[in-house]
C-alpha cells in the first residue's frame, strides 16, 4: 500500500525568496474565525513552500499578491545548530498554478 504526506494550499503570495538552486515562496491562506465581538475576522496563516529545479522557472511571472494554488509533499528534516538538533517540516511543491494575477490601480501601484 502506498503511503504519503501531502499538502494543498490556495492563497496569496506574500513573499518570494529566489536563490541559486531553490526558491521559497510564502503564501498567506486566510481562514475565517469569530472574533471577540462575535463577528467574522480573517485569520491569515503563512506557509513557506520550497520549489526546486525547472519548476522555479515557471515562477518568474508570479508576484506578491497573486492568488496561487500549490500542491505537494511534506518532508521532515533536521540539522545541528549550536550543538542542538533542530527539526524542520518542509513543504515541497509538486503541482502549482497562478489562479489570478493581483490587480493594480491605474498608476500601477499596489
Amino acid at each position: 500500500m502506498r503511503q504519503w504526506a501531502e499538502f494543498d494550499i490556495q492563497g496569496n503570495v506574500a513573499k518570494i525568496d529566489a536563490g541559486d538552486k531553490v526558491t521559497r515562496i510564502t503564501i498567506a491562506a486566510n481562514y475565517s474565525r469569530k472574533g471577540d465581538n462575535d463577528e467574522w475576522d480573517n485569520d491569515p496563516h503563512f506557509n513557506r513552500i520550497t520549489f526546486f529545479g525547472k519548476s522555479r522557472e515557471r515562477l518568474t511571472a508570479w508576484g506578491v499578491g497573486d492568488l496561487v494554488h500549490v500542491r505537494g509533499r511534506v518532508r521532515e528534516g533536521s540539522y545541528e545548530k549550536d550543538g542542538a538538533t533542530v527539526y524542520t517540516v518542509d513543504l515541497i511543491a509538486d503541482e502549482f498554478a497562478r489562479v489570478a494575477k493581483k490587480e493594480h490601480n491605474a498608476e500601477g501601484a499596489d
